[in-house]
């Protein structure tokens, strides 16, 4: 007989089958075990029932990662409810309009977060439940905030003959029907619910056992991806938990400081990063080694010390570096491949749970996001999609449902075919590996029919000295370099502004010289902070635009 294939029931056996082992870690702080985390489970779906929820109600989460918050996204998800994750970097005003435009019945919150927020404002919701401690600071009516009160009681008096494994029993779902609703923040600055199935988390997470089959129950995840994006929610709690590992949440601002400390500490059997962590990272090392941009130049010496150096950011112990989110940065890309550092880069989008493409590390292409996943096709709008770039469509059962409640934005991207237009622009090579080259929306059309895509240009640019990242934008039809500087590298050494600005006015014109010239920037504009990002960490473009 053929088993039952479930997400919901995959994350039951993790749990039973690791009753006794950790589970859910804050960085710093408590650690719960599987059994705990089962326990409290069972306690918010009795919470859930005395608030009246049904199966399909919307239950929104919003605060830091932390392990609560993967509790209070299992006790919905394994309750038939759909979780909401709400990234809690919104603003107060973007929170109100997520959580009534999600039509969330309960609202988990970070307390910090609460303080800023008004239940005035999300009038349909039943109960506002404190992640920090699951305290009620919120219910409609005062017999319903009695009540929930009285769940510990409740809990104790059902299992007077104490809770086991046996106990813990999961909704199983249809596979077709919405497991949880995702709003993105992406590049273009328009948040949209994605309407995802239970079968596109099942496949992603089906898959990542498969490839990543070194990972079990006794492995270290640091999470350090915000858990309300679709990579991190995957990558980072819903797989571990269907394997039984543990998870440790980076509770603070995950600076680089606190990453690598962190990784020095709990040595993870696995990294999950953005382009962002391993370009900083690389950098680092480059300069350690003088390193000169040319991989011939690397002698066997600095490839022991780039690759000791790496190793040693990422406490050691890990089988390789996933990246994704975002496109890695090519140069930095030759440098770890040329000093065999065990990464690989995977494709993905919030639509598609989010892996498109993905392999092992030692089975990848360099300057690809891996080969296409056995649970999607993928097709390049382009006559020569090898050679030629082409908007990358998607189709399989990994494909979302839809934006929920925007019946014409999803018909713009998804055809009654099933194949879903990723707004993304590469190739696609014999062997089934994808490139990707760039958004078709931030492409640059000159006058003379050229088509630039800045993201390559910006790759060069942040190669340069004294640059921490870029943006090319188009200004009176001629190319302009954002730039935010290395002020930490100027300080070093004894730049002023006026000679900052002079050097990168001097090192874009040099790269001007290796560039055709449709793609040459004209000028270059010094910025004084950080450039706005998304929680993959891609420059919200539309902020820049002239």
């Amino acid at each position: 007989m053929m088993k039952e294939r479930s997400l919901n029931g995959l994350l039951e056996a993790g749990i039973r089958n690791n009753w006794d082992n950790p589970a859910l870690s804050n960085y710093d702080g408590r650690t719960l075990l599987y059994k705990d985390v089962a326990e409290m489970i069972v306690k918010l779906q009795m919470t859930f029932e005395r608030c009246g929820l049904k199966k399909g109600d919307k239950v929104a989460v919003c605060s830091r990662n932390q392990a609560n918050w993967g509790v209070a996204f299992l006790a919905a998800l394994s309750y038939g409810a759909v979780p909401v994750p709400v990234l809690h970097e919104f603003k107060p005003g973007n929170i109100h309009y997520l959580v009534n435009h999600s039509e969330a019945k309960l609202l988990f919150v970070g307390f910090n977060i609460w303080e800023n927020l008004s239940a005035a404002e999300m009038p349909a919701l039943k109960a506002i439940i404190t992640l920090d401690n699951f305290r009620v600071i919120h219910a409609v009516d005062g017999e319903l905030a009695k009540s929930l009160v009285d769940v510990d009681r409740l809990f104790a008096i059902r299992y007077q003959a104490g809770f086991t494994p046996e106990d813990l029993k999961f909704y199983r779902e249809d596979l077709h029907e919405v497991a949880l609703i995702n709003y993105t923040s992406g590049t273009s600055g328009f948040a949209k619910g994605v309407m995802i199935p239970y079968r596109s988390l099942l496949l992603n997470v089906e898959y990542v056992m498969e490839v990543d089959d070194f990972l079990g129950s006794r492995s270290d995840i640091v999470a350090m991806l915000p858990s309300a994006h679709m990579y991190g929610l995957l990558m980072e709690l819903i797989v571990e938990v269907a394997l039984g590992a543990h998870v440790h949440f980076l509770t603070r601002l995950p600076s680089p400081q606190v990453i690598f400390e962190s990784f020095a500490r709990i040595k993870p059997d696995f990294v999950i990063a953005v382009p962002l962590i391993m370009e900083k990272v690389s950098r680092n090392v480059m300069r350690a080694i003088g390193y000169d941009f040319d991989p011939s130049h690397l002698t066997e010496e600095d490839k022991r010390k780039a690759e000791d150096m790496l190793n040693g950011y990422f406490g050691r112990k890990f089988n390789h570096v996933v990246i994704g989110g975002a496109a890695l940065n090519s140069e930095v890309e030759d440098f770890l491949n040329a000093v065999g550092f065990r990464y690989t880069v995977g494709y993905g989008m919030t639509e598609c749970g989010p892996i498109i493409s993905y392999n092992y590390w030692d089975q990848t292409k360099i300057h690809t996001c891996g080969k296409v996943a056995h649970y999607n096709e993928v097709r390049i709008d382009s006559e020569d999609p090898e050679h030629v770039p082409g908007e990358v469509y998607v189709r399989g059962d990994n494909v979302f449902l839809g934006y929920y409640k925007m019946p014409k934005e999803t018909a713009e991207v998804l055809g009654s075919d099933g194949w879903f237009r990723t707004g993304d622009v590469g190739t696609l090579d014999k062997d089934g590996y994808l490139a990707l080259k760039g958004r078709s929306k931030s492409m640059i059309l000159t006058p003379n029919g050229q088509n630039i895509y800045p993201e390559e240009i910006e790759s060069s640019i942040n190669n340069l000295p004294y640059v921490t990242e870029s943006l090319v934008v188009v200004d009176k039809n001629v190319l302009v370099a954002l730039i935010y500087p290395d002020n930490a590298l100027k300080d070093e050494n004894g730049l002023s502004d006026e000679q900052l600005e002079q050097t990168l006015n001097e090192e874009v014109c040099r790269l001007n010289g290796e560039l055709p010239n449709y793609c040459r920037i004209a000028k270059v504009e010094l910025f004084p902070e950080e450039f706005e990002k998304t929680p993959k960490k891609s420059i919200k473009r539309y902020l820049y635009q002239r």
